[in-house]
């Protein structure tokens, strides 16, 4: 008969999401676009009451297929242009 512990090596710290600002008055949001069925609507309206309930302001929407990694340059210019970026849809 065999035992097994579970017990095992730790594997490397997973990633962490960046800090949340504390305000967001002032703040630009970003839109990242899957293109899922109705994404952008729910992300566009999502950032526009953001927006209006905390003086944020929308400033970017981007697109990407839901299949792939972003592309680089749509990263960079997100990183640049805005503070807060909200994505990520499901069908």
């Amino acid at each position: 008969m065999e035992i097994y512990t579970p017990e095992g090596s730790i594997g490397p710290t997973p990633a962490s999401r960046a800090p949340a600002p504390e305000l967001l008055t002032g703040r630009r949001i970003g839109i990242l676009d899957n293109r899922k069925p109705n994404a952008g609507l729910l992300l566009g309206r999502l950032a526009a009451q953001v927006a209006e309930r905390t003086g944020a302001e929308v400033a970017v929407t981007e697109t990407k297929n839901a299949a792939v990694a972003c592309e680089d340059q749509v990263l960079e210019r997100l990183t640049k242009e805005v503070q807060v970026v909200l994505t990520g849809s499901a069908d």
